[in-house]
């Protein structure tokens, strides 16, 4: 313990917000002079999740996006919304190109360190002290990617569900996918009276991911899981023969839990410790760089590194939302139904990347217009 080091920045996280926040540092000249320290206690050398977002061009990640789409589909027990995403590409990455990318790239600038450690602490102060398990370290600004102590699912004072999930990368023998298309949601085959769908991303012919998901207040244990997975592939898919060759599980906080009280003139927090994750989604890709360069322009001017990071009106949407789902679950799949059946798909990505005009979310928030909603809308009031 007797070994304590400055940083100009240390980074708690190497997942994707602290590479993300890292590598754009490592590409602007102003902190070039800057030391940055990245503390993880994992090498991040397995593939554990898949990240899926959408933009109208190439963007930063071409490089290492694993696979595009340019077509979608959504199914309700009443209808098929076949969606045309142009001029958007819905894009997929594997977290493991994405580790290998953020580490080759970071790895060849001399200011930044990578300490294979576990943070088991933070004090602020003037200078915060980060201790680990072997080492004490102190910074100018710390970003910390840790969810707070202090959030809980059951807080009197939030509202809270979980996005919780597994997938199943599958082989087949035969063609069977349409790789040209994704499914962006599926809710014919449900868990009772709850929101539930199937995700699937077909990367090509003969392989695809299939994921089964809730957006519910409580987990589900493995076995059922793995029970929606193979009635879906068997009952929908028509698939009898197939491998397993990748599995990945999740739990997503969507939640409108005030996880930017956290922040201070010297510690900012990052990620899904921050309240990155879109909690009306629990898309968190694109979010996280629109949030990193806030981040970067506030540090740059001399500000508060987490000035602006939210915009108020859209929480707002996301706790009417939230209220909606947590008081009656079983409305998620009339919701999404409505969503993509009364709006254009690119009306939507506007809405959900927070570039929406004022006029369109009206237009959205009229087509979801129900006595649930407009319960919700007075008690969010």
């Amino acid at each position: 313990m007797s070994n304590i080091s400055y940083y100009d920045y240390i980074i708690i996280g190497n997942g994707l917000a602290g590479f993300q926040l890292a590598l754009k540092m490592a590409e602007d000249y102003f902190f070039d002079s800057k030391t940055i320290a990245l503390i993880d206690p994992s090498n991040k050398n397995t593939n554990d999740k898949t990240w899926s977002f959408w933009e109208k061009d190439d963007g930063q990640w071409k490089s290492i996006t694993h696979k595009t789409w340019q077509r979608a589909s959504v199914f309700t027990n009443q209808k098929k919304i076949d969606l045309k995403l142009k001029p958007y590409y819905y894009k997929s990455i594997k977290s493991i190109d994405f580790y290998k990318d953020a580490k080759a790239k970071l790895n060849a600038c001399k200011n930044i360190t990578f300490i294979r450690d576990k943070v088991i602490s933070l004090e602020e102060s003037h200078t915060p002290v980060v201790k680990t398990i072997n080492y004490h370290f102190s910074a100018s600004h710390v970003f910390d990617s840790r969810v707070p102590d202090a959030f809980s699912f059951n807080l009197e004072d939030s509202i809270s569900i979980i996005q919780h999930f597994k997938g199943w990368v599958i082989k087949t023998e035969d063609d069977v996918f349409d790789e040209r298309t994704l499914t962006m949601m599926d809710y014919r085959l449900k868990d009772g009276n709850q929101t539930t769908f199937t995700y699937i991303l077909p990367f090509s012919k003969t392989e695809a991911l299939v994921e089964f998901t809730y957006f519910t207040s409580d987990l589900v244990n493995e076995n059922t899981y793995d029970h929606y997975l193979k009635a879906y592939i068997k009952d929908f898919l028509k698939i009898e023969t197939y491998q397993v060759i990748e599995t990945e599980t999740g739990q997503i906080p969507m939640t409108n839990f005030s996880f930017e009280k956290f922040n201070t003139k010297y510690v900012t927090k990052i990620g899904t410790g921050g309240g990155w994750v879109k909690s009306s989604t629990g898309y968190s890709f694109k979010n996280t760089e629109k949030k990193v360069k806030i981040i970067l322009a506030n540090l740059k001017s001399d500000r508060l590194a987490s000035k602006g990071l939210f915009k108020k009106r859209f929480q707002f949407y996301d706790k009417i939302f939230l209220k909606v789902l947590k008081d009656d679950n079983h409305k998620g799949e009339w919701i999404f139904q409505q969503f993509y059946d009364k709006n254009t798909i690119q009306t939507m990505f506007r809405f959900l990347d927070e570039d929406s005009s004022f006029i369109e979310e009206l237009k959205i928030m009229w087509s979801l217009f129900s006595w649930s909603f407009i319960k919700s809308f007075f008690k969010t009031l």
